[in-house]
């Protein structure tokens, strides 16, 4: 009897302690997630001005590929501390995968979160562009800024339930990703109306002389612009 009461007591023991540590682990990863996610907010909130680009890489104007609106207008957007908000937005995202797929949340829906934070970058430089043209683009801008922050909100909550709640999650997630999938086209659609107007020749130039670069130095005279990103 004592030798059983020892044995059962071990399991016990090793059965309490294996769940404590895994919960404590659990705790640790939605932490990491929750980090890297503060971080990726901290990116879009940092953005204080476009600047001209500062460099021109060949692959970003590559005709008939998808091009951001940085890309399109010839600008970069910068950071407080005068880092590029792009390349830190995509270090930031980098790390969230890494975070997140440890805590066992499905790609596709880190895939639609990332894609959610990169438009709001997006739609920034949209709006700070069209506020250096004294406001060209009027209430199609508010629409799609509405719009892009309804959808970056719907992307994060989505994250956020697969992180707290994987199980609850994983039964609506497949109709879930499919409403989310229709609205990124419909935001798509109205980002590439609004930039149909702000990437006219006329409007690029003006914003080139504004930010101190000369119009011929523009994306579109080194290729035809293809479809926003």
């Amino acid at each position: 009897m004592d030798l059983a009461y020892t044995t059962a007591g071990g399991v016990v023991g090793a059965a309490v302690t294996n769940y404590l540590s895994m919960h404590q682990e659990r705790r640790q990863r939605r932490a990491a997630v929750m980090q890297q996610l503060l971080r990726l907010a901290a990116v879009r909130d940092g953005v204080c001005a476009i600047v001209p680009s500062r460099e021109e890489s060949p692959s970003r104007y590559t005709a008939g590929a998808r091009l951001r609106a940085t890309a399109r207008l010839g600008v970069t957007a910068v950071l407080d501390d005068g880092r590029d908000a792009e390349h830190a937005q995509r270090e930031a995202l980098s790390d969230l995968v890494v975070a997140a797929l440890s805590a066992g949340i499905p790609r596709r829906v880190l895939d639609f979160a990332g894609g959610g934070e990169e438009h709001a970058l997006q739609c920034e430089v949209v709006r700070r562009a069209d506020a250096r043209l004294g406001g060209v683009l009027g209430e199609p801008l508010e629409e799609l800024l509405a719009q892009c922050e309804d959808y970056r909100q719907a992307t994060a909550q989505q994250l956020l339930r697969a992180l707290w709640h994987p199980w609850r999650t994983r039964f609506l997630l497949r109709v879930r990703l499919r409403a989310l999938r229709q609205d990124a086209d419909t935001l798509h659609r109205r980002h590439q109306a609004v930039m149909s107007v702000l990437s006219r020749p006329e409007h690029t130039d003006a914003l080139a002389g504004r930010l101190g670069r000369l119009p011929q130095q523009g994306p579109q005279r080194l290729t035809s612009p293809g479809p926003e990103a």
